[in-house]
């Protein structure tokens, strides 16, 4: 049975689109078959695999839209994962889905039984809550929600969780939190050891115990085109990557 993760954050410069590309290349190395769709209007994931989202011809808008089916717009990676690309004309969906029948439920509808080609689907959601985001909580099994361990991580946590209930409650009554994924850790920094303690405090049960450390080789992989674990299999980045992925599969065996 395949599993649909949508990685969400209201809060923007979190380190999610850094989060759903290595996540997904890690899964991929553990052997699991595994996609990544771009629900992000700015194609952060696009380019971070080396595609140009002015060259999508078939992408996640035109899925959405019921121009091309979902299959089409797949593209097989040399890092061993699918992807749905995007590019600028996805700001245009969140207009035209306004006017369109379930229009909550379109990219659930476009995966159709193409998630069983899956064990995992990886959703990379904008940075706000919009038709667009709504469209991945409504699809997705679970919310992975990265945090950066700074002054308001608390604030949005508490939006995320609350725009979570208000999709069980509406649209996807079996939505769940996956986990909260601390990153841009620096431990020479008494702030973020402050509000890691304060997620602990508040959130520990939701709390990966994996800590996504700032590193120059993570920040670096994009510009290349490269996941971490390609670009450099040894950093510190790289093995945090592979200790979150560890934890998610520990859930396979429950």
């Amino acid at each position: 049975m395949s599993r649909i993760i949508a990685v969400a954050n209201q809060k923007g410069g979190v380190g999610k689109t850094t989060t759903a590309i290595n996540l997904t290349a890690s899964l991929a190395r553990a052997r699991r078959r595994t996609l990544l769709i771009d629900l992000d209007p700015q194609a952060n994931a696009t380019s971070g695999l080396g595609v140009m989202p002015a060259s999508v011809n078939v992408g996640i808008y035109e899925v959405l839209i019921g121009l091309e089916s979902f299959d089409k717009s797949l593209t097989r990676l040399e890092a061993g994962f699918d992807a749905v690309f995007s590019n600028k004309s996805l700001f245009g969906a969140q207009v035209e889905l306004l006017n369109m029948d379930q229009r909550e439920h379109r990219l659930r509808i476009s995966i159709g039984d193409s998630r069983d080609k899956y064990d995992y689907v990886i959703i990379d959601c904008p940075p706000v809550l919009n038709i667009l985001t709504l469209n991945a909580l409504s699809c997705a099994d679970s919310v992975l929600v990265p945090v950066q361990c700074e002054f308001f991580a608390l604030q949005g946590l508490l939006e995320l969780f609350d725009t979570v209930r208000r999709v069980q409650k509406s649209w996807n009554e079996k939505l769940e939190i996956e986990g909260i994924l601390r990153t841009m850790y620096d431990q020479r920094n008494k702030l973020s050891k402050e509000v890691s303690d304060k997620l602990v405090e508040f959130f520990e049960e939701h709390l990966f115990r994996t800590i996504i450390p700032r590193n120059v080789r993570l920040a670096e992989a994009p510009s290349h085109g490269l996941s971490v674990i390609e670009y450099d299999k040894n950093c510190t980045g790289t093995t945090a990557y592979i200790a979150l992925t560890g934890e998610l599969l520990s859930k396979e065996k429950r």
